[in-house]
């Protein structure tokens, strides 16, 4: 392990009450590991807790785990990267054995499956999210990921220097999680501890809000992703719709040789239009995918996988 370069990753907003702990945490299990801390606007005295305990400590300005992730993917070296929350709910002696099993397996992506210590880990209704959220990601993108929203990750270099971010906030965890099955790379899964947050620490969810957000970034990614299933499922209802107005006009001008009803004919003739429209914007744009799929292999593959040194 001396050899491989390991960065742990913290961001953080408002955690001075575990920052310390955390840090000392992952000091103690991987002493040769670059421990950073990415403070994201916090308005106590994160920054200086971290800086106390020896970790790296930088500022991200912009709001939002999903940009301190993107800012911590794009200025940091290492091998591999451990990815943890700065509240002290996660167990930090399984870090190694997630490092070892991704060097040992080649894993891009190991994800920490939180099995709760404490009856309130978490709020029922995140557990209820986070079971539909994984699950709608599991059903769109294929069945490889569990618990999808942990935030105790290991991620290789050529993931890292290969992830396009765009989320701002919590949808990060589902876009991490995307990336990873688009590209086909080799995941693995290790249960670990969850506890409950110290006291004086408050959790930055909310259950509803980030809830409906992420649901809604499943949508897009499922548009950008799988256009050809998005518009010709749209195209599928446009469809039904137009036949369901159309078939009796129809059949009362085979039998009458009449079209009484000319608005209801124009009304399905359009929707018919449309929804025409729909599966073909979904083959072209299932088209460009493949196209920018294949780009972002080809970005993946030109970081080879970590070489132990002889």
């Amino acid at each position: 392990m001396e050899s491989i370069r390991v960065a742990v990753l913290i961001p953080c907003y408002n955690e001075e009450a575990t920052v310390k702990d955390v840090v000392a945490a992952f000091q103690k299990v991987l002493p040769d590991a670059a421990v950073y801390v990415y403070d994201n606007n916090s308005q106590d005295d994160t920054y200086g807790r971290a800086l106390a305990a020896g970790a790296i400590v930088r500022r991200e300005p912009q709001q939002g785990k999903g940009a301190v992730v993107r800012r911590m993917f794009r200025d940091i070296e290492a091998d591999f990267y451990v990815m943890v929350d700065g509240d002290m709910t996660y167990d930090a002696t399984i870090a190694p054995v997630m490092l070892k099993m991704a060097i040992e397996e080649r894993l891009d992506l190991v994800n920490c499956v939180r099995q709760e210590t404490e009856h309130e880990a978490y709020r029922a209704g995140h557990r209820l999210g986070n079971v539909m959220l994984t699950g709608a990601v599991r059903f769109v993108f294929g069945d490889r990921v569990q618990d999808m929203l942990s935030g105790y990750k290991v991620f290789s270099r050529r993931y890292v220097k290969s992830f396009p971010a765009s989320s701002i906030g919590f949808g990060i965890e589902t876009e991490l999680t995307v990336h990873a099955l688009e590209l086909a790379m080799p995941v693995g899964h290790i249960p670990g501890a969850y506890g409950g947050r110290p006291s004086g620490s408050a959790s930055k969810l909310n259950t509803y809000r980030d809830g409906i957000r992420i649901l809604w970034l499943i949508m897009q990614l499922f548009k950008h992703e799988r256009p050809l299933s998005f518009f010709g499922a749209i195209a599928s209802m446009l469809v039904l719709v137009s036949l369901a107005l159309g078939l009796p006009v129809v059949d009362e001008y085979l039998h009458t040789g009449l079209v009484p009803r000319f608005p209801t004919a124009i009304l399905a003739t359009g929707i018919m239009l449309l929804g025409t429209l729909s599966f073909v914007a979904g083959l072209i744009l299932d088209t460009v995918t493949r196209g920018r799929r294949e780009f972002k292999a080809l970005s993946y593959l030109s970081y080879p996988f970590f070489q132990a040194k002889q």
